[in-house]
């Protein structure tokens, strides 16, 4: 199969993961055979328990615990769903296993796929958002510091094969993000104003790019690169944004202005990854369309299985959207849906698994 029907293979297969509910894992054998790992890099949209293997064992996060987790793994796996998240499918859809996280893991290696997907993690550097401002207590696992420890250990990981280290970076799936989410989010949530949170776009699509440029330069060759989602449409910020002021769309209940600022970073995006194709014709750079995704389920739930309020949380207590900050999944006095497949949102902040899916 030459790389141009392979490539065409691959986007129909992502456009049918992004807009189906149900996945044939066997029809990825022969479209997809070549993708022999992913390597995933990102934050809690993606993490698969870095951030449970990371946490102080005294005081591990709600991901460790039900019900989170409850819908599939049982018990709990530190991903912030009820059940599996995107990497999951498209690795059961590429027929790999499903990609443990990098801490905690005791036999890393490129046959089980790598994630460094981190909980709370940032685009850009704690440092420098806190120099901005931004003192949200986050993880400093950023982007910069997962791709610097995937550096670090990339020699051993090459060293215990007889395969080229370019040739299996080459063979894998990069799945860069969900990333750069939670640098708007801490500002949004601290108060700062969309003319302030607007002056890091271009400080976080640079440092994607500059990623993606450095694994292309370690031998990487396939990435797939999401946009933001629609946060207008977030139980979160529908809750923050909550006042008579405040416009929502009549048909879905989401937020527009929020929805427009996720379509800027998106844009913005998508500019950078095409000047990034251009430089690099011999990568193939993919743009999965989280938003228009996830959008789709809000104006038309029943379509997809879900109920007609689908802005409320399944886990969550209070509020016109089952939700109140300070008071979340997972803690005392907080309940979640007997039939989370129903619901978009899971905990306010992170999808279902039905979602996902």
């Amino acid at each position: 199969m030459t790389t141009t029907l392979l490539m065409s293979s691959l986007i129909v297969s992502f456009l049918l993961i992004l807009y189906y509910t149900t996945i044939v894992v066997a029809s990825s054998e022969s479209r997809c055979r070549r993708y022999k790992s992913i390597i995933s890099f990102g934050d809690s949209i993606a993490d698969t328990g870095n951030y449970v293997h990371l946490s102080n064992v005294n005081h591990l996060p709600q991901a460790a615990f039900l019900p989170y987790g409850e819908s599939f793994f049982h018990p709990p796996s530190g991903r912030y769903s009820d059940g599996r998240l995107v990497i999951d499918f498209i690795a059961e859809f590429l027929g790999l296993p499903y990609v443990p996280p990098y801490f905690g893991s005791q036999n890393v290696s490129f046959n089980q796929g790598i994630n460094f997907a981190v909980y709370g993690a940032t685009a850009l550097d704690r440092a420098f958002l806190v120099k901005q401002g931004i003192t949200s207590d986050f993880t400093n696992i950023s982007l910069s510091v997962q791709l610097n420890t995937f550096k670090q250990i990339l020699p051993n990981l090459c060293a215990s094969s007889t395969r080229d280290c370019r040739e299996m970076l080459g063979d894998s799936l990069i799945l860069m993000g969900e990333i750069g989410g939670n640098d708007y989010n801490y500002p949004f949530f601290e108060g700062k104003s969309i003319n302030e949170i607007n002056e890091l776009v271009p400080l976080i699509i640079k440092a994607i790019s500059s990623a993606i440029v450095d694994l292309i330069d370690l031998g990487g060759k396939t990435f797939l690169v999401p946009g933001n989602f629609p946060i207008g449409c977030s139980t979160a910020y529908l809750t923050l944004f909550q006042t008579a002021t405040v416009e929502h769309d009549p048909f879905t209940g989401c937020i527009p202005w929020l929805n427009k600022f996720g379509e800027h970073h998106n844009e913005q995006l998508k500019i950078e990854l095409k000047q990034l194709q251009k430089l690099y014709p011999h990568v193939n750079i993919i743009y999965a369309d989280y938003y228009n995704s996830l959008y789709g389920l809000f104006q038309e739930p029943a379509k997809y299985g879900f109920k007609n309020r689908p802005l409320a949380a399944c886990c969550g207590v209070g509020g016109q959207y089952n939700f109140t900050i300070g008071k979340e999944c997972g803690e005392n006095g907080v309940s979640y849906c007997q039939n989370p497949s129903e619901y978009v949102n899971w905990d306010g902040y992170h999808l279902t698994e039905a979602t996902y899916q």
